[in-house]
């Protein structure tokens, strides 16, 4: 009879475990599906597939599929492709010492901590006590008459405790899923963080350059017209003149010496903000004058549609659909009853001398107040509010996901549209630039002898420092348009050859371990 109550006794328990363990696994959380978003079926803007390219290459260059985030492919030193030492050093600087992706690192930490935190649930807590307890019994909890009064004593317990929340409907499931998501969604913005800095770095850098440029050519123009002030006061001199032409000259001069100074002034500022990015003081920091050298990288033609997927922007907002996914299931837990199974066993004694013996040893099982089993029956409509908030953000991280895949279309065909219609203004302001010069010359030329007014020459060389200036400003946006395509790609294209540029395997770009954040990468959805 006694075998049969134990083996009873186990079979009950076993019965228990199963359906706890059924409980669990019928969690309440919807099933995520990334939803759909419309795509082009190529860029409008992408450069024509040259003759001569097979039908299957052509199809899969410059064509679109469904986004699926991948925002931890590699993307190598994408920068490197501009073949310049002096960006490549900056890029290392920024890398190594700007505050900002520290930041982003270290937010990467809490939301690692959060999960890790977020799992411990999974697990039974245990805490261990040692301690008196003086307490006085009433009389009728000892089933004693009134007149005997209470007993008053001490107790001493030496016990440890246990806690354990069963996983059911899938409540600590749907918290962790909700924090890996999370934490895949910071290391998805450290990397946009990532890539932005670099970006921004080699586009202050090509500014900078740009800046270089223009002060030449002011340095150049301030030179010429000291020699044309000099001209034109012998001229003067010798009576050919009158006063009103060296006047005129020497407000040409002051002009250009004062523009020049206004370039010094801006070079100034981008040189400061470039010292910023690479997390130094701007006292700390100069970089010697050199002009821009035009960009010879060119995107190849039709960029491959996978690209644009690994930008983390758009897996950052995807990485929080996910997470209000899970937490809508969180909220549908709320409506679902709660098992804490708590027990304590250890040793208790009226006297410390005794506290630790045999006879001394106790135990519990269950709460210590209140139910195990809670089941919610009413609490005024917040659990049902709670639910519709956590669906009401899901269906706000769902639009902003598809804005932010429109946006990325957006930009990257801004940018091939810049890179195409740069090239043809590039070439016809060059043809000004030579027009311009030949124009000066001539009108110069024309004015030493006479045939011509100063005004002419004036004309003249404001025409050719206009054009100057246009045509350097021309080559310093084609470079900042190629970064910004480069940006909204996600990073570089990969081992694809661009136009007179072999880009060849480049060593990984920096992960959020290189910047003080180590552990898992985002994982492949």
């Amino acid at each position: 009879m006694k075998r049969y109550e134990f083996l009873s006794g186990w079979g009950r328990a076993a019965a228990s475990g199963l359906l706890l363990a059924l409980l669990a696994a019928c969690s309440v959380e919807p099933t995520y599906k990334r939803p759909e978003v419309d795509t082009p079926a190529a860029f409008k803007e992408a450069p024509v597939a040259a003759s001569g390219t097979s039908a299957a290459s052509a199809q899969d260059t410059g064509t679109w599929k469904t986004a699926q985030p991948a925002d931890d492919a590699h993307r190598g030193e994408w920068w490197k492709i501009f073949g310049d030492p002096q960006l490549d050093a900056l890029e290392e600087q920024a890398a190594a010492a700007n505050q900002d992706l520290k930041a982003a690192a270290a937010r990467v930490q809490q939301a690692r901590a959060v999960t890790r935190a977020a799992k411990s649930d999974w697990f039974p807590k245990f805490d261990a006590g040692f301690g008196p307890t003086r307490e006085r019994a009433s009389a009728a909890s000892q089933l004693q008459p009134d007149s005997v009064g209470g007993t008053t004593g001490t107790i001493w317990r030496a016990q440890v405790g246990a806690s354990y929340e069963a996983d059911l409907f899938g409540r600590v499931g749907s918290n962790v899923n909700a924090s890996r998501a999370d934490e895949q969604q910071s290391e998805a913005l450290f990397r946009s963080v990532q890539l932005s800095l670099q970006a921004d770095v080699a586009q202050n850098y090509f500014q900078l350059r740009e800046l270089d440029t223009d002060q030449d050519l002011y340095r150049r123009t301030v030179a010429l017209r000291e020699d044309t002030l000099k001209l034109v006061e012998r001229r003067f001199k010798e009576g050919d003149i009158s006063e009103l032409d060296v006047s005129r000259a020497r407000n040409e001069l002051a002009s250009a010496r004062a523009d020049a100074v206004g370039i010094a002034r801006q070079r100034a500022a981008s040189e400061h903000s470039l010292a910023i990015l690479l997390g130094k003081p701007p006292a700390e920091f100069s970089f010697a004058e050199a002009p821009l050298t035009p960009v010879t990288v060119r995107v190849p033609p039709g960029l491959p549609s996978a690209l644009l997927e690994r930008r983390p922007d758009v897996s950052a907002a995807e990485r929080a659909m996910a997470a209000a996914n899970a937490r809508v299931g969180l909220a549908k837990s709320a409506f679902f009853p709660k098992l804490d199974i708590t027990g304590a066993f250890g040793y208790e004694s009226a006297t410390l001398g005794d506290l630790f013996m045999w006879s001394s040893r106790a135990f519990i099982l269950g709460p210590l107040a209140g139910t195990a089993l809670t089941v919610p029956i009413f609490d005024g409509g917040r659990r049902k509010a709670n639910l519709a908030q956590a669906r009401a953000r899901y269906d706000e991280d769902v639009a902003q996901y598809r804005q932010q895949v429109l946006v990325a279309f957006r930009e990257v065909e801004d940018n091939l549209a810049d890179l195409r219609l740069l090239e043809d203004q590039m070439r016809e302001q060059n043809n000004a630039v030579q027009a311009s010069q030949r124009a000066a010359r001539l009108s110069r030329t024309q004015y030493t002898e006479g045939a011509v007014s100063y005004l002419d020459v004036i004309d003249g060389e404001r025409q050719v420092l206009s054009t100057q200036l246009q045509a350097s400003h021309l080559q310093g946006t084609q470079a900042v348009a190629t970064v910004n395509l480069i940006r909204a790609l996600g990073g570089g294209w990969g081992d694809v050859a661009a136009s007179g540029t072999a880009v060849g395997s480049a060593a990984p770009a920096a992960t959020p371990a290189s910047a003080g954040v180590t552990g898992e990468q985002v994982a492949k959805r």
